[in-house]
């Protein structure tokens, strides 16, 4: 993982964590990482680790019991939401993006659908 000097380490760990349930490479019920494991795979400290956990708590993206593993939640409403914000943001980025260069938005919607189906058909071939 790659850390970035423009947000805090622990939400960037947070968001490591969102990605990966957004596209079900973490399962709901997956039990994670404890702190200190999380930590030193990552090469963070442990209080960021902790700090991170602790958000994904409140966020209801993981669920942790005395003496327990935690987990990544069994909620699909916090799954769901998840990947819609993280649709928003890639979506949002892209636009600002193309606006930049002052493309048209039919032109962009065009290019987007082709390219995308283009994408479809090399899964499909491979």
């Amino acid at each position: 993982m790659q850390f970035d000097q423009r947000s805090p380490v622990y939400l960037q760990v947070v968001r490591w964590f969102k990605q990966r349930i957004a596209t079900e490479e973490l399962q709901s019920g997956q039990e994670i990482p404890s702190r200190r494991e999380i930590a030193a795979q990552l090469g963070i400290n442990p209080n960021t680790a902790q700090k991170a956990y602790k958000e994904m708590e409140e966020q209801q993206l993981i669920t942790t019991e005395r003496n327990v593993p935690s987990k990544i939640t069994r909620d699909s409403q916090v799954v769901q939401k998840v990947r819609a914000e993280m649709l928003e943001e890639a979506v949002s980025e892209f636009i600002d993006a193309v606006k930049a260069i002052q493309i048209p938005l039919d032109e962009v919607v065009s290019k987007v659908e082709t390219v995308y189906q283009e994408t479809e058909r090399r899964k499909i071939d491979a």
